[in-house]
């Protein structure tokens, strides 16, 4: 289950992290009197959707007037965007973000975390190289990504974000505001059963404060039943329609593009009989397991 940016950033707010602030708008009347609040003379018109790489599909825009506000909002709502993440169909812009603007700054970080399953660990990751396609950095410049890796017994310790601020080339006051904010990072992570967390940008504004520009955090498909506050965050709009369906089946079902369907049961023989599909030229429709607790009615 993945959260908007707005809702991510707000729950990282209410852990002390400091975040791009703005206001949701459902049209373009609502947008521009969102714009009249903006405390910045330049607002940030951003689409609420989940997904990445927005900004290149033209989902991140800048305004400068309460009109510009409106016209853009009335362009982006209502429209499929189409990003290197979504499908050919795109995901669907119910609202937008109308936001406060960060920039200038003197630098963009990145700050993620996941659950890595080989440690068995929560694992942050940081770089210096934010405001790019972390995956890039990876690829590319894998040395410019450090890792920290968390004992589940004791937690994040501050040493190791002090650690990770000077390896970032924070200094001064800014060490401490890191360590605050990763801290609050980690235990809004563990209290909520996050499975991934990314801020990126962190900005380093010219005031030498450091701000989440944005945001992303997608939650334990297993969770949300224990979190009822969480649980009433999903927006359905976002998610494939088959998928939404097997769930109320509890069925492990991925749609995919192709036009093969699947349906085997366990996970293991699933992914090799999908393997041995595209391995003769074929494009499985989705990945199926009904093993467990599979029944008559939910396969039908």
């Amino acid at each position: 289950m993945n959260l908007h940016e707005y809702q991510a950033k707000e729950l990282l707010k209410s852990y002390g992290l400091p975040i791009q602030e703005g206001i949701i708008a459902h049209n373009g009347d609502e947008a521009a009197a969102a714009f009249d609040k903006t405390p910045t003379d330049i607002a940030v018109i951003k689409a609420q959707v989940h997904a990445g790489g927005r900004g290149k599909a033209g989902g991140v825009k800048l305004v400068k007037t309460r009109e510009e506000a409106k016209q853009v909002a009335e362009e982006l709502i209502g429209t499929n965007l189409v990003t290197f993440q979504t499908d050919a169909d795109g995901q669907p812009v119910n609202f937008v973000l109308v936001a406060e603007d960060m920039y200038p700054v003197q630098t963009e970080l990145y700050l993620g975390a996941v659950v890595d399953r080989a440690t068995r660990r929560v694992t942050f990751m940081a770089s210096t190289e934010g405001g790019v396609d972390i995956e890039e950095v990876a690829h590319n410049t894998p040395e410019k990504i450090f890792k920290v890796h968390v004992d589940p017994l004791v937690g994040l310790m501050p040493f190791q974000a002090r650690d990770v601020a000077f390896k970032l080339g924070l200094e001064g006051k800014q060490i401490n505001q890191f360590v605050k904010l990763m801290t609050g990072a980690y235990k809004a992570f563990v209290e909520n059963d996050f499975a991934l967390m990314e801020i990126n940008p962190l900005a380093v504004r010219e005031n030498g404060e450091i701000v989440c520009v944005d945001g992303k955090i997608g939650i334990d498909s297993n969770a949300p039943y224990r979190l009822p506050k969480i649980a009433a965050l999903q927006d359905k709009t976002q998610e494939n329609e088959r998928e939404l369906k097997a769930a109320e089946f509890d069925l492990n079902y991925v749609a995919l593009e192709g036009n093969i369907g699947c349906m085997v049961n366990g996970a293991g023989l699933a992914m090799a009989t999908m393997d041995i599909i595209k391995l003769y030229g074929g494009k499985p429709a989705n990945f199926l397991d009904v093993g467990g607790g599979a029944n008559q009615r939910s396969r039908c």
